[in-house]
């Protein structure tokens, strides 16, 4: 388990459900892996499960991914402000009012697979910038301590955590 490899001080025991999940013990090759088999899952989609939800209120495919993509963003920016030591507590982010205003379900989720793989790559680059000093800064968002790695570990297991309900409740 990876959390295993985490100081108790990197992270809240709210993420520990994605850290465990994440793909890999190195960060980059759990960012790579996860780009190449969320880009062939969602790309092997059927199109009448695109714009479908299992239950009133839930969010479709297309939605799913657009809130993995929304939430990269939101971590990827937490870590670099944290990698380079700023100490500004950083504030959460309301995932549901996100899901409401971006509009996946208007898009086609061609070009929202291109969006993701175009963040990912973003992603990727940005960790492989980062030197160990770097991914061990630790700094606050939503109240509590987070470390530059164990964003990196949330991102991937945060994405495989919703692939999962997507494959489980849509397909």
């Amino acid at each position: 388990m990876i959390s295993n490899t985490l100081n108790n001080d990197e992270y809240d025991t709210y993420y520990k459900r994605y850290i465990d999940n994440a793909a890999s013990i190195d960060i980059i090759e759990g960012l790579e892996q996860n780009l190449d088999s969320m880009v062939l899952f969602y790309s092997g989609l059927a199109q009448d499960k695109h714009n479908y939800a299992y239950a009133e209120g839930k969010w479709t495919p297309k939605d799913v991914l657009l809130h993995i993509i929304d939430t990269e963003r939101v971590f990827a920016y937490r870590a670099l402000r944290i990698a380079r030591e700023d100490k500004t507590p950083l504030a959460g982010y309301e995932q549901d009012d996100y899901a409401v205003t971006a509009n996946a379900n208007k898009r086609s989720l061609v070009n929202i697979i291109d969006e993701y793989k175009i963040v990912r790559q973003a992603s990727i680059a940005l960790y492989r910038s980062f030197d160990s000093a770097a991914l061990e800064q630790v700094g606050e968002a939503s109240g509590c301590p987070i470390s530059v790695r164990a964003i990196g570990y949330i991102l991937t297991g945060h994405e495989n955590h919703h692939t999962q309900i997507v494959k489980d409740r849509y397909l």
